[in-house]
């Protein structure tokens, strides 16, 4: 009887299987023109995200807006959803040969939520 009890316990205990983590997605195309669903993490950067992927951001400053290596194109229909760039992203995108002034944006700016499930970008040309 106390083993039933026990049992009975544990498993209400645990998480339904019905239960399920959402996590979010980032479709991204590296500089060598591969496309890439990302799982992403919410509460870090774009760039933290991406970083590691093969072909990717270089990211030399770490996420502190001061080196563009983390330059992507924000596909069309996701501009409008991540807001203007601040005066620092702008004064470093704006400089750069492939920079476009509708979709260029600093990967590091851009934090990860659900409200960007399904971001698509495209890594841009190394500048440097």
């Amino acid at each position: 009887m106390l083993r039933s009890l026990l049992s009975s316990f544990c498993y209400s205990a645990a998480p339904s299987s019905q239960e399920s983590q959402f996590v979010p997605k980032i479709n991204v195309t590296n500089r060598n023109a591969v496309a890439l669903e990302v799982e992403a993490t919410n509460g870090i950067s774009v760039m933290e995200n991406i970083r590691d992927l093969d072909a990717s951001v270089d990211a030399i400053c770490g996420g502190l807006c001061s080196c563009a290596t983390c330059h992507v194109f924000i596909d069309a229909d996701w501009t409008a959803k991540l807001g203007t760039r601040s005066s620092e992203e702008q004064d470093l995108v704006g400089h750069l040969s492939s920079f476009d002034p509708d979709r260029s944006r600093l990967s590091c700016q851009i934090m990860m939520s659900d409200e960007l499930d399904g971001l698509t970008l495209t890594v841009a040309p190394e500048d440097f």
